[in-house]
């Protein structure tokens, strides 16, 4: 049984939200974890395949991640942000579920990722799986991990809140400071 909060909402984000997702990613990958020097933008966010998405908890945006087809029936999730101040809730949950379930529904077999390690656990909790030995993958340890998508259930999620804000940019520290 999976454990659902209802006051997530996740959707597909479209051109009034892209700013939003983009902001979090920012946040959470520059500004924060410091993996990136000025943006984690990349040739996939230009791509009309790659699906971007947000989540909101309450009326606060919360979290994304995007998901894009690999080759044939292999997806690829990758840039899942969840905002400090979100991370004791189920926002990361549901945007990996809302990702599998997404690809899953659009024909796909497995997705990939590659994981932090110290987030492992987590997907491991959710029904991913390794597969290999970590590796670099922007500067960090990361654990290649794979779903299989016709395990994903299909399942729908509150979408997006009439009003949805960002809360203001605070001091973050670097994670990477000794």
């Amino acid at each position: 049984m999976t454990t659902r909060s209802a006051d997530v909402g996740v959707w597909q984000a479209l051109d009034r939200d892209l700013a939003k997702h983009y902001a979090i990613r920012q946040r959470v990958f520059v500004l924060e974890q410091r993996i990136m020097e000025f943006t984690d933008l990349d040739p996939h966010d230009r791509d009309a395949h790659t699906i971007h998405v947000l989540a909101a908890q309450g009326s606060c945006a919360a979290g994304t991640v995007r998901l894009y087809p690999l080759d044939g029936e292999l997806w690829q999730g990758d840039r899942l942000a969840v905002l400090p101040s979100h991370r004791s809730s189920m926002v990361g949950a549901e945007l990996v579920r809302f990702a599998v379930a997404t690809a899953g529904g659009l024909g796909g077999a497995q997705m990939l990722a590659q994981i932090q390690l110290p987030n492992v656990r987590f997907f491991e909790r959710l029904g991913w799986t390794r597969a290999g030995a970590t590796a670099p993958y922007c500067g960090l340890p990361h654990q290649p991990m794979v779903f299989d998508l016709t395990q994903a259930p299909a399942t729908t999620w509150p979408g997006r809140p009439d009003e949805l804000v960002l809360e203001p940019l605070v001091e973050v520290q670097d994670l990477r400071a000794g």
